[in-house]
């Protein structure tokens, strides 16, 4: 009988990255696993490579040595335009600081992303509109930067999922924001996930998310299981 079973939204094995510039760290994960759905925190302290492990996963950094597979996809397998158009179609991303495209409205913010997406062009537009409005955006021709900061955190959130992803990467995503747009940030970003089906990885350094997600990842144990001294620079 045929297996159908989908392969996990994303799989590390054995990952070795160290960064010997100012302010040296070491990343070392023997193995991390997240399911369809799931959805897990990733904590560090500032400079321990929260940021970079991310960008690993998607395929923006390349590691001295491991396994990062993406929906059963080994990422590091890709590369130039096939690695590009298979995050854009399989990973979303949700930055500190947004990245909005600026003079370009929410709706065009979002069909950017779709541009990645194996879904029919004619399909787009009407795609977009559809997530935009079910994330509170209700006039998306406004130009992203005269919006709130909480209705650009919900731009940022549409762009993620809008190309239906596997797997949303949020690195800090609440680093930037008071507590109480903190906490319906986080809200937004975890329902969205739930919603469309992707798993979330998410990296703070806020003791307060810890909170929200029933499974935590501590960058340092995972370095700790993998033997590495937690604490030594990235020459040691």
């Amino acid at each position: 009988m045929t297996n159908t079973t989908s392969p996990p939204a994303l799989e590390i094995e054995n990952l070795q990255f160290r960064y010997r510039g100012a302010g040296a760290f070491e990343i070392a994960v023997p193995s991390l696993r997240l399911g369809a759905g799931d959805q897990v925190l990733l904590t560090g302290g500032s400079g321990t490579g929260k940021s970079t492990i991310l960008q690993i996963i998607a395929g923006l950094v390349d590691p001295q040595s491991g396994v990062v597979r993406v929906a059963g996809k080994d990422m590091h397998s890709l590369h130039g335009a096939s690695r590009d158009r298979f995050r854009g179609a399989h990973i979303g991303m949700i930055f500190q600081t947004f990245n909005l495209l600026q003079g370009f409205s929410a709706l065009e913010n979002v069909l950017a992303a779709l541009m990645f997406s194996e879904m029919p062009r004619p399909e787009h537009r009407g795609h977009a509109l559809a997530m935009l409005k079910t994330l509170g955006i209700t006039k998306p021709d406004v130009l992203v930067e005269t919006m709130s900061v909480g209705q650009q955190q919900r731009v940022a959130v549409a762009r993620a999922v809008a190309c239906r992803p596997v797997l949303v990467l949020a690195d800090e995503p609440t680093a930037s924001l008071d507590p109480e747009n903190s906490a319906a940030a986080i809200e937004l970003i975890q329902q969205t996930c739930t919603e469309t089906g992707a798993a979330l990885l998410c990296t703070s350094h806020d003791p307060a998310m810890k909170e929200r997600f029933a499974r935590v990842e501590s960058l340092d144990a995972l370095r700790q299981a993998a033997g590495v001294q937690v604490g030594a620079g990235a020459g040691t």
